[in-house]
């Protein structure tokens, strides 16, 4: 699925990173018991942080489900042949107290999208799509060697639809990938990447598209940002090759508009890239992040504890580092955590509750610290 976490968040780990692995690498795991699920409650044995949990979707691939400014509203990506996709397309959920099992798409329809994102007001969304590339589908990389990649597709613009799903302005111009933007809560700016500098980084622009600012620029994946709640900080995965060897494997995917997504860790800065530094050193794949309302936290997806790829689960840590706490506690999948604006609830994509298929679905939960 994605490519925001596209790639977003996740990362380009989206629901993607689950399902672009084989079932063959499931398949591998031991037979080890692990957190009894109650399906009364939706939730397995330790996810104290999650109450009153409700699924939203009910088949398909659905994930990076993203809250309007009133927390009244869910805009999200899928693909489900019953919703009419060939590929990822936005949908839009209007009121989450009176969910539809048929939302509204608002993409086109055409080509590919990912990472959709509330403007400011409610009455639009941002979101990246292909389909000034072709109205196609573009064709997903072939898997070679066992080798997980996301596609960086050259033909990803970000774009604004009304809540008809009708264009209403293009705000990126530039050739090349630009895709996985996010809006501060602020209303002032939005976070995104593009490889426009011929690598994979960080910008800012204003809400119409004017004063695009670059953020970070070192070697390696800059993705799947988002802001502190006071629109001060940003917080977002990164990949960092540094011997010849990761160096030239990074350049090379790059070159062929692929990156790999499987070694990644989170870091902060503020809006301008200063004071970077780096939160987790945990290894594996840490993406999905999401400050918690206080601004002193961060939620995020991680299977750095996994030997074969699985579970990924959500977990907390301190933003310098300490007190990290699992929070889920899937024998699959769970990511792309948002919480409301108001912090009592959160949304988030996973893989419980699908009778052991591959769907990935939206969940609801009430939030307890």
């Amino acid at each position: 699925m994605k490519s925001c976490t596209p790639f977003r968040k996740q990362i380009l780990l989206s629901a993607a990173l689950l399902h672009g692995m084989s079932l063959a690498i499931m398949a591998q795991q031991p037979n080890v018991a692990g957190p009894a699920f109650d399906a009364t409650t939706l939730t397995y044995v330790g996810e104290k942080h999650l109450v009153n949990v409700r699924q939203l979707t009910f088949g398909g691939d659905n994930a990076e489900a993203y809250w309007s400014f009133d927390g009244q509203s869910l805009v999200f990506q899928a693909n489900y042949a019953e919703w009419g996709t060939a590929c990822d397309q936005i949908f839009l959920y209007r009121d989450v107290n009176e969910v539809d099992r048929s939302p509204k798409m608002l993409s086109t329809g055409l080509g590919r999208t990912t990472c959709a994102y509330f403007m400011p007001g409610d009455q639009h969304v941002l979101y990246a799509s292909t389909h000034q590339g072709g109205h196609s589908c573009p064709p997903e990389p072939p898997r070679e060697g066992g080798r997980y990649v996301w596609p960086l597709y050259p033909s990803f613009d970000i774009y604004v639809a009304d809540l008809n799903g009708e264009l209403q302005s293009q705000l990126t111009h530039e050739p090349g990938y630009d895709a996985e933007a996010t809006v501060s809560p602020k209303g002032d700016r939005i976070v995104f990447t593009s490889d426009r500098s011929g690598d994979l980084e960080l910008y800012t622009m204003n809400v119409d598209g004017s004063d695009v600012v670059q953020v970070t620029d070192e070697l390696g994946y800059d993705g799947g940002a988002f802001f502190s709640p006071d629109g001060q900080w940003l917080v977002w995965r990164a990949s960092r090759p540094k011997t010849a060897e990761e160096v030239s494997k990074y350049k090379g995917l790059l070159a062929e508009h692929l990156v790999e997504p499987t070694d990644m860790e989170l870091y902060v800065a503020r809006v301008d890239g200063s004071e970077k530094r780096q939160v987790t050193h945990l290894g594996n794949a840490n993406w999905a992040p999401y400050f918690t309302p206080d601004g002193k936290r961060i939620l995020f997806c991680s299977n750095h504890a996994s030997k074969r790829g699985f579970p990924f689960n959500l977990f907390l840590i301190n933003l310098d580092g300490t007190g990290l706490e699992q929070v889920t506690f899937d024998q699959a999948f769970d990511s792309f955590p948002m919480f409301s604006p108001d912090g009592k609830r959160l949304i988030f994509a996973s893989n419980r509750n699908n009778g052991g298929t591959r769907e990935t679905n939206l969940f609801l939960a009430d939030w307890v610290n």
